[in-house]
């Protein structure tokens, strides 16, 4: 390995055969720019899927009340589901060791006011507990406490996208907003990273706003996060039961769907935990598929490598080289050209990857990305594999008798 006048030799062997080196190099890290590209395209789908589900916590669950589709219980069908404070507390008391959070949500539309800035906002009454569901980030002040809850404090929590369309510059923390004409005093500003479109909401007690709007006890929805401890069935099967009781509870057909509507993110996580597996599966497969080509490849081109140097090993046997260095010599000249262009290639298709990574941002293509160690063992097996089809032909181009391998055209 350390002969110089090996070195030379293959150095000689590769300048004389320029089309055949790129050939054999061109397979091989073409072979590893589609790996790469490929695996990084699966993981791009996989956390575009992820980030979608990324605004609120994983194991939430969300419950929507609609309209009646079928009559039951004396009622006629079409009748309009409410929640109320009633029912909230039902779920509380009756699933204690189920949920982990629990929220509701009174949402109105407000012309809201900040000197001589206006703006039309949603404000959304909620409990402390919200913001773990919601994962929201307190960027300055403090979210609602249990205090505010309790004494139907008229303050707010706004979204950043609130804080730089209406105080621009000022620190919005301790000024007073006006929302359809009422005062409010802001005790924090929040981001979220998953939902931009959350960041134009504005938080207040939920007691707040029910008192303000009507003195009613009504909410829009219902939010919440189930156990983190329970697997896919038992998530799925505590809201199934949920539903089932609830409809008991509000008087609605067992088989009606369309009364209220219970979105689960342990189903929309299976599915999509589904998916990729799926995907996973595809890549694995295609990318087997890549290197198998690449090793046929390199082996054809290395047999016809063989067949041209014929006459070479032929002088080179009758000037007493044993079979062993013959052996040896070819296959390191396939080593230098299949490592040289199957980490060029790998270089080159992980360089592409992070230019484009941080520039694509779509809902369902997020950040592709690959493992850079998944990617350096594919290029070693690639190369170790491309080598070892074309030991059998060399041994065997080694095994020719001299004056046969002399006689070759």
């Amino acid at each position: 390995m350390f002969n110089r006048d090996t070195w030379q030799e293959i150095w000689h062997s590769i300048k004389s055969n320029k089309l055949r080196t790129f050939l054999t190099g061109f397979s091989v890290a073409w072979g590893i720019f589609i790996l790469v590209l490929l695996l990084a395209s699966v993981n791009g789908m996989q956390n575009g899927f992820y980030k979608q589900f990324n605004d609120d916590a994983t194991n939430s669950i969300f419950i929507y009340p609609n309209a009646t589709s079928k009559p039951y219980g004396g009622f006629e069908a079409g009748r309009r589901i409410q929640f109320k404070n009633d029912d909230l507390a039902f779920i509380k008391g009756s699933y204690e060791g189920s949920y982990e959070y629990i929220s509701p949500r009174f949402n109105r539309s407000v012309s809201a006011k900040y000197k001589q800035e206006t703006g039309t906002y949603t404000i959304v009454g909620v409990s402390p507990d919200h913001q773990l569901i919601e994962r929201t980030v307190i960027e300055s002040g403090r979210y609602l406490n249990k205090r505010d809850l309790r004494e139907r404090n008229k303050v707010l929590v706004i979204g950043k996208q609130v804080q730089k369309e209406l105080f621009k510059d000022d620190d919005p923390v301790g000024q007073f907003l006006i929302a359809n004409g009422l005062v409010y005093k802001v005790i924090g500003v929040f981001s979220d990273d998953g939902n931009e479109r959350e960041e134009s909401n504005i938080y207040a007690p939920y007691t707040t706003m029910q008192q303000i709007y009507g003195n009613t006890d009504e909410i829009n929805m219902i939010a919440m996060t189930y156990n983190p401890s329970y697997d896919f069935t038992r998530a799925l099967a505590f809201s199934n039961t949920m539903e089932e009781v609830l409809k008991r509870r509000l008087v609605i057909h067992p088989e009606d769907q369309s009364a209220f509507f219970i979105n689960n993110y342990a189903e929309g996580f299976s599915n999509i935990q589904t998916f990729s597996n799926f995907l996973t599966f595809v890549a694995i497969g295609v990318g087997v598929l890549i290197l198998i080509a690449g090793i046929v490849g390199i082996g054809n081109i290395l047999i016809f490598i063989i067949k041209e140097r014929t006459k070479e090993i032929g002088i080179r046997k009758a000037l007493g080289a044993r079979p062993i260095e013959i052996v040896k010599l070819i296959l390191m000249e396939s080593i230098v050209i299949t490592a040289l262009s199957g980490f060029g290639g790998m270089l080159f298709s992980m360089g592409v990857v992070a230019l484009i990574a941080p520039i694509v941002d779509a809902p369902a293509f997020s950040n592709p990305n690959v493992d850079n160690t998944v990617v350096i063992i594919c290029t070693v097996v690639l190369i170790l594999a491309g080598v070892l089809a074309g030991l059998v032909p060399s041994i065997r181009a080694a095994n020719v008798k001299p004056i046969d391998a002399l006689r070759a055209d």
